[in-house]
């Protein structure tokens, strides 16, 4: 140990055995050579607890309020309809029928499909209120599952159909995904998706009378889930797959003649990711988070009834 480390040593074990004075503790020791050390020490004054409290933004309760009567709004809307074309014939007691088999089941697809959109639009609402984003998904899906469950229950009642499990059940996962994304957010790299191009819209439906509007239109209708493939396989992948590109499969029908008749079809197809899109800020990622539930024409092959390849699949 050379001469100036052990002065150095000898100051500091001098400075820790001062006495404490209100003042504090205080050592200087100065050489004429080359050797200046100046240590100080004073004691702190006492600390005294700070209080801290989060606070919230509080919710728009006139917004909820609207939002409210925009609900209850469109559930008469849905009533009516639904009035002239599924419930216009006898009604009776309830009854429950078991129908996985009509239109193919592509009206499963759409029986949960729908509230995952349904609860997407409603939680914009919500989260526009200042309602807590994980408090919004659980009311958002709540609220669509109802939705869809009033007009099961009504069938019901309709002799001419009836309470469709199979529709109950498919109305209760949709509404759930959107919680256990929340919970499970890998699963928000399956995106489901819908496209549609008329086929038989506005005119009649196998029902006497009813006249097929865009839920109905099933043959123009197609369900897709895209999956963002970067994100699944990892980031090694990307060399051979783009980032704003997803790998989607779909299914629709054909010829359906609502007895159980008809062709099912299953795609493999490419979709776009709208998260790609350089636009930032609240209001364009609700604009991409929205237009994520539909479907972006690209190539596609058809790999059952046929193999088929198209430019474009909508």
């Amino acid at each position: 140990m050379s001469v100036r480390a052990f002065l150095l040593f000898l100051c500091v074990l001098a400075f820790r055995l001062l006495p404490q004075t209100d003042s504090g503790k205080g050592l200087i020791i100065q050489n004429n050579e080359n050797l200046s050390l100046s240590l100080r020490y004073d004691s702190l004054p006492d600390l005294q607890p700070v209080e801290t409290k989060l606070e919230f933004p509080k919710p728009d309760y006139l917004l909820i309020g609207g939002l409210g009567t925009a609900y209850l709004g469109s559930v008469a809307a849905i009533h009516l309809y639904q009035s002239n074309a599924w419930w216009s014939g006898r009604t009776g007691k309830f009854r429950v029928i078991e129908d996985w088999d009509y239109a193919l089941s592509i009206d499963k697809l759409g029986h949960f499909y729908s509230p995952i959109i349904l609860a997407h639009a409603f939680s914009i609402g919500l989260e526009a209120a200042r309602v807590d984003y994980g408090t919004g998904i659980w009311i958002s899906s709540a609220a669509a599952l109802l939705f869809q469950l009033y007009v099961e229950v009504y069938d019901g009642f309709a002799q001419d159909w009836g309470f469709s499990t199979g529709d109950a059940l498919m109305d209760v996962a949709g509404a759930a995904y959107p919680v256990i994304q929340y919970y499970y957010p890998v699963l928000y790299n399956f995106q489901p998706r819908f496209s549609y191009w008329p086929v038989k819209l506005g005119k009649e439906g196998h029902t006497p009378g009813q006249k097929l509007i865009v839920v109905d239109d099933y043959e123009g209708q197609k369900f897709w889930l895209s999956m963002r493939v970067n994100n699944l396989f990892g980031r090694g992948f990307e060399s051979l797959w783009p980032d704003f590109l997803m790998l989607s499969v779909g299914y629709g029908v054909r010829d359906i003649d609502g007895r159980g008749g008809g062709k099912s079809d299953i795609f493999i197809a490419l979709d776009f990711d709208y998260e790609q899109i350089p636009l930032y800020g609240s209001f364009w990622q609700m604009v991409k988070n929205s237009f994520a539930f539909i479907k972006f024409p690209m190539p596609a092959i058809r790999i059952t009834n046929g193999v088929a390849f198209f430019g474009f699949a909508f």
